[in-house]
């Protein structure tokens, strides 16, 4: 939904090259659907190795609907898979391109082919609101949003066809398209190679033609791959630079399975940005990795070139790509440095705050039924306790209350469950139900509700951890509460602190309670977390699963606990250096970057 005053600064970001993007999970921020090394590790150990093939979907569209008054229509497309009961379960969203009825977006959606079932597919194309294009796509209300138009199809028959592509016209909710075209969308499907390379980039120009009359162009790059039918994908583009004809990029991230082999010709295309979406080609080159990494060993550019409208030629522009840096890095994965030898070290919290609700009364979530049913805490810690434990080596637990009024009068914003002061560990997850079922026989219920205490002192020992020198230790927090949250700006600077540190948090809320304060701290918002005094987390560590939609089915208890872990526990060890351990794997190369 585009205006004349449309915010342009969300269309002129980055995507698809971003060194924080080569995760070696194969899931992006946008994707739900993707593989999840820590899910996968998780269901195979425990006996389901069902047949699958990954694949990602690259996805186009021609001759949308123009929706916008004073532009064009900002497209989005949201891919469902269709259940038995015919809900649908969201898989993933791309990008939104600015001002675009023709458009070839970047973000792709990881799907796990089955062979032995039918996948239905859903496409959602949606038109989005300018001033939402500075804000991550996975936080977007699409009720907010003008519908475009969908259309349906099994996966099967997408990478059955010879080209692996399908394209179908799109149709209103009704099912229906005849009374007005709405345009047609492609999918293409490409089965995912596992690699653990990754080559980034700093690439730059030099004069460059000027496609502006009264400022200097805007340029921006965008990278494909050629595909097998032969024709070509993007696989990213750069941040556009303002009024400069010698610009110089922030540095491009590209893994291994996006830019196939070192041989395979890439197409770099640049672009003169303009706000109404008709970008002007500068000029392009066609290289393979090899190449540009042949360009930054030489230290010398190419020439870029312009298709000609005489005698169907080529003129070879005096504007030239530089490769300034370029490395090529071992991306390893979750399963990697777990394999070898690092630990999850697990540790729980349980709110003991009045909002609870009396645990005398049948409608408090403490209420202990005498006939054996559990409460919502106690399925909790069951439900939770069964993944959680999996990953843990010694299956002990430290294990605290808080918000609660313990023998002598005191409340205590940190306690060991247990009754033990000089002891917070319990054993497994029968030890955390036994421990919690006591301390409710000598623990009042109090409050106020404070996360601080308990994130600090989880704070504390993973920081010995790391002094230690024990590297191969990552902790995780594990709070469940009922969702009213009393120190906030507290409990955000306590995060701040320790964003530093080996720790992720995962907040399990029980109940029917306003959660929006949850979600303020789980910054999937794209905005990390601030303090106080102005400090910024150095990266996202919290993740929020309210268990009514665990228990409701709309997500897996386990894909929903370890849907951040392994992205929160690599993006750590990689701000760190830290590899697996030797023993199993090689050292990561030698960046040549200078």
């Amino acid at each position: 939904m585009g205006t004349c005053f449309s915010d342009i600064k969300g269309g002129k970001q980055a995507v698809g090259g971003k060194s924080n993007e080569a995760t070696g999970t194969g899931a992006t921020t946008n994707n739900n659907g993707g593989q999840n090394d820590a899910v996968d590790f998780f269901y195979k150990t425990q006996g389901f190795q069902q047949l699958f093939t990954q694949v990602e979907l690259s996805l186009s569209a021609s001759n949308l609907l123009d929706l916008d008054i004073a532009s064009k229509s900002d497209p989005m497309v949201v891919v469902y898979a269709k259940k038995r009961d015919g809900k649908l379960e969201e898989l993933g969203r791309t990008e939104v391109i600015l001002n675009c009825l023709n458009p070839e977006w970047i973000e792709k959606i990881s799907v796990a082919f089955h062979f032995e079932i039918v996948q239905p597919l859903e496409f959602h194309v949606y038109d989005i609101d300018t001033k939402y294009h500075s804000v991550p796509t996975k936080t977007l209300k699409l009720g907010d949003q003008e519908f475009l138009g969908m259309t349906s199809c099994t996966l099967s028959e997408i990478v059955t066809k010879p080209s692996r592509s399908l394209s179908l016209r799109l149709q209103n909710k009704s099912g229906h398209g005849v009374l007005r075209n709405l345009g047609a969308i492609t999918i293409h499907a490409e089965e995912t190679v596992a690699s653990k390379s990754a080559v980034e980039m700093v690439l730059s120009c030099s004069h460059l033609d000027n496609k502006d009359v009264f400022s200097k162009s805007d340029p921006f790059l965008r990278i494909s791959r050629m595909i097998e039918s032969g024709g070509y994908i993007p696989i990213c583009k750069t941040e556009v630079i303002n009024d400069n004809l010698n610009p110089k990029w922030k540095p491009v991230c590209l893994s291994g399975h996006k830019f196939g082999s070192k041989d395979s010709p890439l197409v770099i295309e640049c672009f003169d940005f303009n706000s109404s979406g008709d970008h002007v080609l500068i000029g392009k080159v066609q290289k393979s990795v090899a190449d540009l990494e042949k360009l930054y060993g030489e230290r010398t550019g190419v020439n870029l070139i312009i298709p000609s409208t005489r005698h169907r030629q080529e003129k070879v522009l005096k504007g030239q790509l530089f490769v300034d840096q370029y490395c090529e890095k071992e991306q390893f994965s979750f399963i990697d440095y777990i394999s070898s030898g690092f630990e999850l070290n697990f540790m729980v919290a349980v709110d003991f705050t009045a909002s609870n609700g009396n645990p005398q009364h049948s409608d408090s979530l403490h209420y202990i039924d005498a006939y054996g049913r559990l409460n919502s805490y106690q399925q909790a810690i069951m439900e939770v306790g069964e993944v959680i434990q999996f990953y843990d080596s010694d299956r002990q637990f430290p294990a605290w209350g808080f918000g609660g009024k313990i023998p002598g009068g005191t409340v205590s914003h940190c306690f060991n469950l247990c009754g033990n002061p000089g002891a917070s560990e319990v054993a497994g997850v029968e030890g955390i139900m036994d421990a919690y079922a006591s301390a409710l026989c000598r623990v009042t219920l109090s409050g106020p509700t404070l996360f601080g205490p308990v994130i600090n002192m989880a704070a504390q020992i993973a920081s010995h951890a790391l002094t230690s020198h024990c590297s191969t230790k990552y902790y995780v927090l594990l709070i469940i509460t009922d969702g009213v949250v009393t120190d906030l700006q507290e409990t955000i600077n306590a995060l701040v602190e320790a964003s530093d540190l080996p720790l992720s948090i995962l907040i399990v809320g029980v109940g029917s309670a306003d959660f929006t304060s949850m979600e303020v701290l789980d910054a999937d918002n794209g905005r990390r977390l601030e303090s106080s005094t102005g400090r910024v987390a150095t990266r996202d560590m919290v993740q929020f699963v309210p268990m009514r939609e665990v228990q409701s089915g709309q997500i897996s208890v386990v894909r929903a606990l370890l849907e951040e872990l392994p992205d929160q526990f690599l993006s750590f060890m990689r701000s760190r250096g830290i590899n697996p351990l030797p023993s199993h794997f090689s050292k990561a190369s030698t960046s040549t970057m200078q």
